[in-house]
């Protein structure tokens, strides 16, 4: 099965990456990355970034993941040598430059170079960097994006909704349980 950028995700909160199985009305469903595949449910509340979706800033402006990672497997496969978290500041600042010459060191952290590479050794084995994008007709990541961007936006109440009568005393107002009839 072919894995594409465009439905990976990555959930705060939670390690490494995930992938977007389907989308639901309170969330979306998706798959752990790492070796054990686990699923779970994402909410409304979590924020959840699709990787088509990431840039870093560079002087000239952002640079999207996809081309860094594309540019970051090109290097490694010329032998390049990863970094880790273990690495020194200038170590991390200096093997980044090799990837984006013209990245902007106030605004991107060592800890985002390091979560970059963590990334891309999590992917190196699962994507096709010649085609990290599939066509945009996929309609599952579409609505997903769509339902994540609409995620904190309220809901409006019909004008016909009954409302909770307030029935406490001493100015509480408790909230009824209204069900869907």
């Amino acid at each position: 099965m072919s894995l594409y950028i465009n439905e990976i995700v990555s959930v705060a909160g939670k390690p490494g990456l995930q992938r977007l199985i389907v989308k639901r009305a309170n969330g979306l469903i998706v798959e752990s990355l790492n070796g054990d595949k686990k699923r779970f449910p994402t909410s409304l509340t979590q924020k959840v970034s699709f990787l088509s979706d990431i840039s870093m800033y560079t002087y000239d402006g952002d640079k999207k993941l996809e081309d860094i990672l594309k540019t970051l497997h090109q290097k490694v496969e010329g032998g390049l040598e990863l970094i880790s978290k273990k690495n020194s500041s200038q170590e991390i600042q200096t093997f980044f430059r090799k990837i984006v010459e013209d990245y902007d060191e106030d605004q991107v952290y060592n800890s985002d170079i390091v979560k970059l590479v963590s990334w891309y050794r999590l992917l190196k084995d699962q994507l096709d960097f010649n085609q990290l994008t599939e066509p945009e007709n996929d309609e599952k990541v579409k609505e997903a994006k769509k339902s994540n961007a609409k995620a904190n936006l309220k809901k409006p109440v019909a004008k016909n909704t009954p409302k909770a009568q307030n029935k406490a005393k001493g100015g509480v107002k408790k909230s009824g349980n209204l069900k869907a009839g």
